[in-house]
């Protein structure tokens, strides 16, 4: 099964085999991306490049540099998303080794916790910071029965823009280090503790170095995903803090300025590439695609072992300090409490749209003053919401299935691939991840235009399946990784064909990684708001797209009634998606 074979004539007329190479099963998927990702972006960018007539010139670049809004919005989305990346690094690496140090089953429990906030629309997250943050909310409320002189307000602040943008990005900073913590050897702080090293001293000379692997990945992966955010600056806020997805939005929606989108599109692009460049020279992209990078310079070897000697020493001078305090005050409750209390933010906004719902005020308010089941009844009525509801259950179900076969097929021809290729490949598969979301969407749009698919299934089909099958190929291409090809070998000898072995070995002992895999692009593309906005041209309306347009037309409980179907159904496929991937890992 290692190589897939057709069966031809040799010269004297005997049958031969003519073995492919597996990479060809990544050639599906190869071809949809450069169709679909891109070629669309390399035709919008060039756009830039071109006057009204078509000809070669440089003006939108001068007009873009030259005003200076469009040097202000840059700026304040390079400055946010690396005040957001240093936000989850401070705060998501303690929580990460805090969960490293638990039990398997523990961290798993705790795991589905952090991760359903993650795979909830960030539509829906920052809409309940709106209402929990706003004049009228609990915060504001719990402030006023306390004594304050007047309701506090802190919305369309640059503070709340960074803290709801952490909230949002905070589970993926998580998830990227807890891998790289957990196959740290505790044998190795045990060893420094019989040496004579203190805690403090084997933490940061042991536990610390090791673990930069996945902090170093984790901050690429926040800082890139930043970049593209513009749904929380737009909902919380203020003119002064407008990000680059917000010009483009305007640029292509209200002004049809294809030109300046493009030149738009192009900076941000250039500037993720730099990122991943740098990244790449100092650490190595191994770390991404699941590799152990490390940092290639010695210079920022010796740098970091410095960082970690000094903060080893100071640890260690502040533990003196406390050692010598009457009583000796113990704080190993501190990272326990931090965690679980980091816990509890990241699920209160999930969560605060449950009673929402049921509320008996004519707008959104928390706490609810009464229950009424008005507004679910108003949902289930309404041919709008149900209809789009209905369509973006349909179309995730199509790129879930999509997503999979052509995802499936690459990692299955990369898994029985042993050359240095295979690295390139896996990194053109994960590059949805590394562009810009809104990028891609402004580029589908600008394809779909001139062949007639925006406003349809299909063209929001085919860029939810773009978004999609990154992670499902990360999912299936981890278990192949971890499957034994020996059993494959085995039934062919005993006389299986191939196409027998696939269906009665691989397939089966698969099966529960291609359903957590199609749950996962489901969910992908259930939520998936900004290829909507774009591609379906307000014709095709998805339950995110009339999310959007209800909050910035008529905020109504009825999007709290909305939010609970979608909660409900997030919930029940990441819980069958979990336990697919918990039997996965057990084969």
């Amino acid at each position: 099964m290692a190589e897939l074979a057709t069966s031809t004539r040799s010269k004297n007329g005997q049958p031969k085999n003519r073995r492919w190479h597996p990479l060809w099963l990544a050639a599906p998927g190869l071809l949809f991306l450069a169709i679909f990702l891109a070629w669309p972006t390399l035709k919008l960018m060039l756009l830039s490049f071109q006057n009204s007539e078509g000809g070669f010139s440089l003006d939108v670049w001068s007009q873009m540099f030259g005003a200076g809004i469009y040097v202000k919005v840059m700026l304040n989305t390079f400055i946010i998303a690396l005040e957001t990346t240093l936000t989850c690094l401070l705060v998501g690496y303690p929580v990460a080794y805090w969960l490293s140090q638990r039990n398997e089953n523990t961290r798993r429990r705790l795991m589905w916790l952090i991760l359903l906030p993650f795979w909830t629309s960030a539509l829906l997250k920052n809409f309940a910071w709106l209402v929990l943050l706003s004049r009228r909310g609990i915060l504001s409320e719990i402030l006023m029965s306390l004594g304050a002189d007047q309701p506090l307000n802190l919305l369309y602040t640059r503070g709340v823009v960074v803290f709801a943008m952490a909230h949002s990005m905070l589970p993926l900073a998580i998830i990227t280090m807890l891998p790289t913590m957990t196959g740290i050897d505790n044998g190795l702080m045990r060893a420094s503790h019989t040496l004579g090293a203190s805690r403090a001293q084997g933490f940061w000379r042991i536990f610390f170095p090791l673990s930069m692997p996945g902090v170093v990945a984790a901050c690429l992966l926040i800082f890139i995903g930043s970049l593209g955010f513009f749904i929380t600056p737009a909902l919380l806020g203020s003119p002064q803090d407008s990000v680059i997805g917000q010009l483009l939005i305007t640029q292509v929606q209200q002004l049809l300025n294809w030109r300046l989108a493009g030149a738009v599109a192009m900076l941000l692009l250039i500037a993720t590439l730099i990122v991943c460049f740098c990244y790449d020279k100092l650490f190595g992209m191994s770390a991404i695609s699941g590799g152990e990078g490390q940092a290639r310079s010695p210079r920022i070897r010796k740098v970091g072992y410095a960082i970690t000697a000094s903060a080893a020493r100071v640890c260690d001078m502040l533990g003196k300090a406390l050692a010598a305090i009457p009583g000796k005050p113990r704080l190993s409750w501190l990272l326990p409490l931090f965690s679980i209390v980091i816990i509890l933010v990241l699920i209160s906004p999930v969560i605060s749209f449950l009673p929402m719902a049921f509320s008996s005020s004519s707008f959104l308010q928390f706490p609810p003053p009464g229950f009424s089941l008005r507004w679910m009844e108003t949902y289930l009525q309404s041919p709008i919401w149900t209809g789009a509801t209905m369509r973006s259950f349909g179309i995730a179900l199509v790129t879930g299935t999509l997503s999979v076969l052509i995802a499936g097929a690459a990692a299955f021809g990369l898994a029985r691939h042993q050359g240095k290729s295979g690295s390139l490949v896996v990194m053109t598969f994960l590059l949805p991840m590394i562009i810009p979301n809104i990028v891609t969407a402004v580029s589908l749009f600008y394809l779909f235009a001139t062949v007639g698919l925006v406003g349809s299934n299909i063209g929001i089909i085919l860029g939810h399946t773009v978004m999609a099958i990154p992670v499902v190929f990360i999912i299936i291409l981890t278990t192949f990784k971890g499957y034994d090809w020996r059993l494959n070998q085995a039934a062919s000898t005993l006389g299986a064909g191939r196409w027998r072995v696939l269906r009665e070995i691989t397939l089966p002992l698969i099966k529960s990684s291609l359903v957590a895999a199609f749950i996962f692009g489901f969910l992908n593309s259930f939520e998936e708001l900004t290829v909507a906005l774009f591609v379906g041209g307000g014709v095709k309306q998805t339950l995110p797209k009339q999310m959007w347009d209800d909050v910035l037309l008529s905020v109504t409980p009825t999007l709290a009634a909305a939010s609970v179907i979608i909660l409900s159904i997030v919930t029940l496929l990441f819980v069958i998606a979990e336990r697919s991937r918990r039997k996965a890992d057990a084969l």
